[in-house]
């Protein structure tokens, strides 16, 4: 289990990760989502202690990543495929691994076969391999001494559709065995696919965690109206926070009924009123971070 408690990390006036908490679960695959520079990197360098923590603790097991005894037979990390020794064979940075951790070389040749790195590629230097290879090659380094946690950093990265189909029953089949999951990734659909459970961080702070189905359940209402702007300054004399959302709509935590009584009061014609959990994921996530990313842009201000 990895456990977050309170964890912040600043540098200088700028503050990576903000009071983070959380908890990924043994035989759970937990999606750690967020746009780029949200804190889910900073997050992971801090649990496998190659960042302190300013303020918080994280835990793996229950204890800090120091404190875990060889730790590469119990927490599997893979947060840079790209960070590998360019200058050796691919089942040279294994046999190194397996030294380290006091395996038998017949472990090499196992993980080799797992990941689908066949004999010729893994006598090819690392220089040499494209990124899907090199995210093979470091997810059977991560699992090399047969971890009960996986922290992984986008691993789906230049894998084709085929190999990230592989990697999904991969997880899903160590998760099922009791392992715990960590995903870092910006494939929506492919967490979505795989994830137990997701956390959603922007700007370094949690914004939302749960299973799909809660995170879902508490999206509030998506709706659309002939003249928004009016609808929108009704909302808010009401009391009732609206923001834009999807395709020309609106997203509210209120309940429906009561947008389309306030609508008809003020004699608004609605085109489209329904829970928001039909937009689905995608939709929730854009509009929880979507403020928090850089592609959050006026284009009609900037080509002015």
């Amino acid at each position: 289990m990895i456990k977050f408690e309170g964890v912040t990390k600043t540098y200088g006036n700028f503050t990576a990760v903000d009071d983070v908490s959380f908890v990924a679960k043994p035989g759970r695959v937990t999606g750690f989502l967020g746009p780029n520079g949200a804190g889910k990197s900073t997050s992971m360098r801090i649990m496998v202690g190659l960042t302190p923590a300013d303020r918080g603790k994280s835990t793996i097991g229950g204890l800090d990543y120091h404190a875990i005894p060889n730790p590469g037979r119990h927490v599997g990390v893979l947060l840079d495929a790209s960070a590998q020794h360019a200058g050796r064979t691919g089942r040279e940075v294994l046999v190194l691994t397996a030294m380290t951790m006091g395996l038998p070389d017949a472990r090499v040749d196992e993980m080799l076969e797992l990941v689908g790195l066949t004999e010729t590629e893994s006598k090819r230097r690392v220089k040499n391999y494209s990124l899907g290879m090199r995210q093979r090659l470091g997810l059977a380094n991560s699992l090399m001494g047969d971890p009960s946690v996986l922290i992984l950093d986008e691993p789906a990265n230049g894998l084709d559709p085929a190999g990230i189909h592989w990697m999904r029953s991969l997880l899903r089949h160590y998760a099922e065995r009791g392992g715990t999951v960590l995903l870092s990734s910006h494939l929506l659909h492919e967490v979505e696919m795989i994830a137990d459970e997701m956390v959603l961080i922007g700007r370094g702070k949690i914004v939302a965690q749960g299973t799909k189905a809660e995170l879902l359940h508490t999206a509030g209402t998506f709706v659309k109206a002939e003249d928004l702007t009016r609808l929108h300054s009704a909302l808010q004399r009401a009391g009732i926070k609206a923001s834009p959302s999807g395709d020309g709509g609106m997203r509210t935590e209120a309940e429906p009924i009561d947008i389309g009584r306030i609508a008809a009061a003020e004699s608004i014609v609605l085109t489209e009123l329904r829970p928001a959990e039909g937009a689905g994921l995608e939709e929730l996530f854009l509009e929880l971070t979507g403020d928090h990313a850089r592609e959050n842009v006026d284009f009609e201000g900037a080509m002015a």
